[in-house]
């Protein structure tokens, strides 16, 4: 757990600019500072530093493992190092391979992913090793600044198809971060949805109409007392987490200590955390190398769907929901195989934001969920 520090004060567009990974023109300036900040960065809070939130910080690894978990929410209490961990994570994850030149950092292995720009290439594709994109959704976001803008006027005058790539584009095979998602503009929200569905996102303008991959990992964080989040885009989020102020008095005053020698000299602190960082790394690479081939028991599918029909979850994506994450927990973990365990760890977190409202059970989500786990899995 650590607190946000001063960031609050500043408005959501700086709080993007300052992001090492928030704004970037192509691959060849991923996860460089803007110009106007690049004599001013700090090296980012070391996710291995931060204290307790043990089950943000295991979402969070999950979804880096297999993004195809449908992403990460992260609601709690101000100053309990959401957006930190969110951030540290960014800064550990393994560089990806990209198309050199391509504004959507398309992957030359997955030729069917290409976007129109790389098919239409007629020499070979060359590639490049570039950070995995970390992009910022600002509140105030325009809808032009987050899909893409078209130039109609070289359009109507040249006949070109002249595209200007959005927060999205920019987002494809990364992570899209929103803070206090709770609040964003509705319009927003429907997009969003649009384009976490299809993995496509369409940009149409006065009959003129350009396409491009949009896959990235959707990750939330917010306050439940500013806002609910809308049904539609809750059930969008594979992972929803709880995070709480500590209650414990060492907790508190580590994370204070830490917070403070972050603050005095953060390239010293980060530095002294680096190879735990590294050590992260280093699993989540072994991880992903080892998920495709990490066998699901017949007995963990039917347990998973056991407990969803328990619990009266709406449709498969809980039980979907489920063998993704708990497949992801045993690889990064080094399982051979994914046990009951593992489904029992993450079924909170995969199933707490997709419960109907029982007006007969007074107690919270996260409580029945662990009582169904007890019930079904008896562990």
């Amino acid at each position: 757990m650590l607190l946000n520090g001063s960031t609050r004060t500043l408005s959501r567009d700086a709080r993007s600019d300052l992001h090492p990974q928030a704004e970037v023109a192509g691959p060849q300036s991923v996860g460089q500072p803007s110009s106007r900040f690049a004599h001013a960065t700090t090296p980012t809070f070391p996710f291995s530093a931060i204290v307790g939130q043990d089950e943000m910080r295991q979402a969070l690894l999950i979804a880096a493992v297999d993004p195809t978990v449908g992403g990460v929410l992260v609601f709690g209490d101000r100053g309990t190092g959401k957006s930190t961990a969110i951030r540290g994570l960014a800064a550990l994850l393994p560089s990806m391979l990209a198309v050199a030149g391509c504004p959507y950092s398309c992957d030359p292995g997955r030729p069917a992913d290409l976007c129109h720009r790389c098919r239409e290439q007629v020499a070979p594709l060359t590639s490049q090793k570039i950070p995995v994109p970390v992009v910022d959704l600002p509140l105030g976001a325009t809808e032009d600044r987050v899909v893409g803008a078209l130039d109609l006027e070289r359009a109507l005058a040249h006949g070109e198809k002249a595209f200007e790539p959005g927060l999205l584009a920019r987002a494809n095979r990364g992570f899209l971060y929103i803070d206090e998602v709770n609040l964003l503009d509705d319009h927003l929200v429907d997009l969003l949805l649009d384009v976490a569905a299809s993995g496509v996102n369409t940009v149409e303008r006065e009959g003129l109409s350009i396409r491009h991959p949009a896959r990235f990992v959707l990750v939330g964080s917010g306050n439940p007392e500013e806002g609910e989040l809308r049904p539609q885009l809750l059930d969008r989020f594979g992972l929803a987490v709880e995070v709480t102020t500590p209650t414990d008095l060492p907790t508190r005053i580590d994370v204070v200590r830490r917070r403070d020698a972050y603050e005095r000299d953060p390239a010293g602190f980060c530095e002294a955390y680096a190879p735990a960082d590294h050590a992260i790394r280093e699993t989540l690479t072994a991880a992903r190398a080892r998920l495709p081939g990490l066998h699901v028991p017949d007995a963990t599918l039917e347990a998973g769907a056991r407990l969803c029909l328990a619990l009266g979850t709406d449709g498969l994506r809980g039980e979907l929901t489920l063998m993704r994450t708990a497949r992801a927990l045993a690889a990064y973990e080094g399982a051979e195989t994914v046990t009951l365990d593992h489904l029992a760890r993450i079924a909170p977190s995969a199933l707490r934001h997709r419960l109907r409202r029982n007006p007969l059970d007074e107690s919270g989500s996260t409580a029945r969920v662990a009582r169904a786990v007890e019930e079904v899995l008896s562990l």
